[in-house]
């Protein structure tokens, strides 16, 4: 039997043994989906733009040691042929800083990664190009920051904003210049504090204007993420305050301006290291849930939910806890109803599972998506709506890694 094909088989037996003891009456089977990236790919991502049509971008190595940015869309068919945005021996290559390619409106696409420099291991930039074609012929590269400082600059979140202006929105460590280093990319960091910033880009891939600060101490390496609501685009990033407690915050763009950053939830916890674990947020009109992973007692994984666009949020919800890993992501349904997935550590080797919630609790029982998928070697598991179901992608780790994708109908 070849190794795809173990692999595949042993996904649908645990799956099968799953819906056996359990079922769900709110998704159908999960059945895995071959896609188009090669051996060694890892680290997917995914986004949906207008139409809710479905990109999903990867790592894939390549000559020498060289890795390359390469894309693919959904249809009803499956994956498209991968296209390659760009490839470079010298990208700073990280288990959760990872690239993305973003359709932001019909055939205007981004994509960013990271750029190595030199100064010490967490000395990278973030470069940026623009698509004018969907996806098939990229600009000359940019970097949204300017500040030329050998420190970290990742964590990007690419989005649009009510007008169709294309944003981006990351954290930056210019402040941090000369004493900022992540040996171990999760210990506390010394000297000044990481910033979140933000810049608009014009159609040609050039920036405007000059970039933002929005926040001037965040949390130094948990994702960042963003949605546009009915009112603009919200971002949501750990804080950092200066008691070290590291709640998730919201950020909205009120026409030009970013407005007071507010708390999702004051959960109180207190760290002195950064837990690489980033929250995740979607929109519909204005209605917006966010998921993050936090710990103030035991791990736990929360659900809050906002009517008002992401200028207040409710009381949040408990997703799971306990022998939980967090790595969030979240899915907003037309009926309300927010997609939870989380990766869960209880069982050996760990396990994908999601869950529906409504702003009154759990809107159905715990699915299992797949097993083995707690290492950092496997990434952070994506969920994206596609159509009428769930697409799911994350990385199998192994010699080589691959990427792997699954589908599922919501009922």
């Amino acid at each position: 039997m070849q190794p795809r094909t173990a692999l595949i088989a042993a996904f649908l037996a645990l799956t099968a043994c799953h819906r056996a003891d359990h079922g769900a009456e709110w998704l159908g089977t999960v059945q895995p989906v071959d896609t188009p990236a090669g051996p060694g790919s890892r680290f997917p991502s995914f986004a949906a733009g207008s139409g809710r049509a479905v990109v999903m971008s990867w790592l894939e190595p390549t000559a020498g040691d060289a890795f390359a940015l390469r894309h693919s869309t959904w249809s009803e068919a499956g994956w498209s042929a991968a296209r390659t945005v760009a490839a470079d021996a010298h990208w700073f290559i990280n288990w959760a800083d990872f690239p993305s390619v973003v359709p932001v409106a019909a055939n205007l696409w981004a994509a960013h990664w990271l750029q190595q420099q030199p100064g010490n291991v967490y000395s990278y930039d973030v470069r940026l190009a623009v698509s004018r074609d969907g996806g098939a012929t990229w600009s000359a590269a940019i970097s949204p920051h300017d500040d030329g400082t050998a420190t970290e600059h990742g964590f990007v979140s690419i989005f649009r904003d009510g007008a169709g202006t294309l944003r981006a929105a990351w954290l930056d460590g210019r402040h941090t210049a000369g004493e900022h280093d992540h040996a171990a990319h999760g210990e506390a960091a010394s000297g000044g504090a990481m910033t979140l910033r933000a810049a608009a880009i014009d159609p040609n891939g050039q920036r405007i204007g000059a970039d933002s600060e929005i926040d001037a101490r965040v949390c130094d390496c948990c994702q960042t993420d963003a949605a546009l609501t009915a009112d603009g685009p919200v971002v949501v990033y750990r804080d950092r305050g200066m008691d070290e407690v590291r709640n998730i915050q919201a950020v909205r763009l009120d026409g030009p301006a970013w407005s007071v950053p507010v708390p999702v939830h004051d959960d109180g916890w207190r760290i002195a290291g950064c837990p690489v674990n980033g929250p995740a947020i979607d929109a519909l009109g204005n209605d917006v849930a966010v998921a993050w992973f936090t710990a103030p007692d035991v791990p736990r994984v929360r659900i809050a939910f906002s009517r008002d666009g992401g200028r207040g949020f409710g009381p949040p919800l408990e997703v799971a806890s306990g022998s939980v890993g967090g790595r969030v992501d979240i899915v907003l349904l037309p009926d309300q109803r927010a997609i939870v997935s989380w990766l869960d550590e209880g069982a050996a080797g760990g396990r994908l599972m999601a869950q529906p919630f409504t702003s009154r609790g759990a809107a159905g029982a715990p699915v299992l998506i797949a097993n083995g998928l707690i290492g950092r070697q496997s990434g952070f598991p994506q969920m994206v709506r596609a159509g009428q179901g769930l697409l799911f992608a994350w990385t199998v780790p192994g010699d080589p890694s691959s990427v792997q994708t699954a589908y599922a109908p919501l009922r």
